[in-house]
């Protein structure tokens, strides 16, 4: 989407490729919802505390294997389409060094028609190929800019996946959620899905069209640096008076706080870190350099995950799940995510802002003429090889 899209609104197409996957939640909640509703209506059971073995049901097993295979469904969808899509026309023109299967690429996508010029493609780039990623050359004019995008992705992904999958834990712990051993076990899936999709509802997805809307209104710079500023914000405030929110008249505060964390994460560096490695990387290095950038951020999700399952035990070793050692508490867990959103805000620095330029003026592929590259100009030609 990065190299089709026009300067003027590349940040909206890319951030709404983003957005899809706010739908994507509420898809797998609602899926949630309604098997697991079908399951506890369809075999009634008791809750643990009255019968442990009872409470799960022979057929709860079916549920999350339901579930898990609707997953299939749009996984390949993806797959039949993504065969069908052909290379980026700036990867074949300026990588590949085919301006004129670039033209026609272009044209079939566009559904226009559109003309091919004799001038040789090696006029109009500048050094496309002269650096590799290891190269000094790459550090001099891109390594800051990698480090920025890696880490800033990897810090906001161990807070937004140890909020994301740990939802369940934290309502419970304020009481939005009975405890687990009131609950059958097909009964608690459909109340956590419930929560967290009224949590998506509210908070995640429309954090994503904020973004669409502002992004190229705003800029990338600035909108992660206020998601982040905001994220800690909203992480230290449910975490310094953390005994107040657990107080039954405060938890629907608690509630609105937590849904405001995945708004300003959305509507912030989780989708500026997704969309800003794809615009400001040389196109033979582009694809490689924002999946560094991925790959950083889902080490820091493996972080999330497992640091925040271990470090939110309780510090009581009699009120630890079975199996895990004592931690410091959700308390302390959510002071150091706040910890985490305060640095990913100090490393947004080193990112630059792509707003209003072209990917070539990013990157010095193309030698400027007027503000404007030949493959964006208004005039519908492409130069090919001689």
């Amino acid at each position: 989407m990065s190299e089709y899209a026009n300067k003027k609104t590349r940040g909206a197409f890319i951030a709404a490729v983003f957005a899809m996957q706010g739908f994507g939640i509420l898809g797998a909640g609602i899926v949630t919802l309604i098997v697991s509703s079908a399951f506890d209506h369809a075999y009634k059971a008791p809750p643990y505390m009255s019968n442990a073995a009872g409470s799960t049901v022979p057929q709860a097993d079916y549920v999350w294997r339901i579930i898990l295979m609707f997953g299939a469904v749009p996984a390949a969808l993806t797959f039949y389409y993504r065969l069908k899509m052909p290379e980026t026309a700036r990867y074949t023109a300026l990588v590949a060094r085919n301006a004129k299967q670039a033209a026609a690429d272009m044209s079939k996508v566009l559904q226009v028609d559109l003309e091919a010029e004799a001038e040789p493609v090696s006029k109009i780039t500048h050094q496309p190929n002269s650096f590799g990623l290891f190269s000094r050359e790459f550090a001099r004019r891109h390594g800051l800019h990698l480090v920025g995008t890696t880490v800033t992705w990897f810090l906001l992904d161990i807070a937004y996946y140890s909020g994301n999958l740990f939802q369940k834990d934290i309502f419970s712990a304020v009481g939005w959620l009975p405890p687990a051993k009131e609950m059958n076990a097909i009964h608690e899936a459909y109340r956590i899905a419930r929560a967290t999709t009224l949590i998506a509802l509210c908070g995640t997805v429309p954090g994503y069209w904020f973004t669409v809307a502002l992004i190229d209104h705003l800029g990338r710079f600035f909108i992660q640096l206020m998601g982040f500023f905001f994220m800690t914000v909203f992480m230290f405030a449910l975490a310094i008076p953390y005994d107040y929110w657990k107080e039954r008249p405060h938890r629907v505060g608690f509630i609105v706080m937590y849904s405001l964390t995945f708004f300003f994460a959305n509507f912030g560096p989780n989708a500026t870190t997704f969309i800003v490695p794809a615009e400001i990387f040389p196109a033979r290095l582009r694809s490689t350099c924002h999946g560094i950038s991925a790959a950083s951020g889902k080490a820091g999700a493996i972080v999330g995950a497992f640091g925040f399952l271990y470090a939110a035990q309780s510090k009581n070793p009699k009120e630890t799940d079975a199996g895990y050692p004592p931690g410091i508490g959700i308390k302390d867990s959510l002071i150091m995510l706040g910890v985490v959103n305060a640095v990913g805000f100090v490393f947004t620095f080193l990112v630059p802002e792509p707003k209003g330029k072209s990917l070539e003026e990013l990157t010095g592929e193309i030698e400027e003429e007027d503000g404007e590259t030949e493959m964006q100009s208004s005039s519908r030609t492409v130069p090919v090889q001689s």
